[in-house]
């Protein structure tokens, strides 16, 4: 997939992209799915016509949303397979919109910092142990653990294997500078929340990898 380019005035331009409530079903929508969507596949879920998907979707990728690519369908290649299809997936980037400006990311980034510094096992365990408690605290809703999951920000998506991957790490931009002390904290957290739910902790295993989450729930 092509990078979308990031505007200047990426926050005025990701306001104006959502305040349009067709607009925002279509971004659910692509954000939603585990692979790149075409414009026919967008306007069938959202029902409205291929041309008012195309249009949502291209002022998406604009304020820097979606991203852009070209692609054939899968199964199809070689002479008489068409040009390739216009493709939009959700921008990796983190976007966050507050009003008036705050960074609580600038805050986080500066105390991971410091204890990641800090050479001191007692610190580092109430660290995993508050994730935990902060965990059962979640995990306790009276939702289904998918919805749970997702009221997290997770993005969960069940595997043939029964597996629960999730596609996004809430904790995403903290973990590009102390990846250990994040994941394990992430970890724990996870742990918490099966644990509220009277299921085994064990089956959130820390299992990194590119473009997720560190961590895989396993069946029961």
């Amino acid at each position: 997939m092509e990078e979308a380019a990031v505007p200047a005035d990426l926050d005025a331009l990701e306001l104006d992209a959502l305040s349009n409530p067709v607009r925002r079903r279509v971004f659910d929508h692509v954000v939603s799915q585990s692979a790149p969507v075409r414009r026919d596949e967008v306007a069938e879920a959202v029902g409205i016509s291929r041309t008012l998907a195309a249009y949502h979707l291209d002022r998406l990728a604009e304020a820097g949303l979606l991203t852009t690519g070209y692609a054939r369908p899968e199964g199809r290649g070689g002479p008489g397979a068409g040009r390739p299809a216009k493709q939009y997936a959700p921008a990796r980037d983190e976007v966050s919109v507050t009003i008036p400006p705050r960074d609580y990311g600038l805050l986080a980034e500066i105390l991971a910092d410091v204890v990641a510094a800090t050479d001191s096992p007692a610190l580092h365990q109430a660290l995993i142990t508050a994730s935990e408690r902060r965990g059962r605290a979640t995990g306790d809703l009276g939702a289904d653990l998918l919805a749970t999951l997702t009221a997290c920000g997770y993005e969960p998506e069940c595997t043939e294997d029964d597996d629960i991957e999730l596609r996004n790490c809430p904790f995403h931009r903290i973990a590009q500078r102390e990846t250990a002390l994040v994941c394990g904290m992430n970890h724990a957290f996870l742990r918490g929340v099966l644990t509220a739910r009277d299921d085994a902790p064990d089956r959130a295993e820390l299992a990194p990898r590119p473009d997720r989450c560190c961590v895989v729930i396993h069946p029961d």
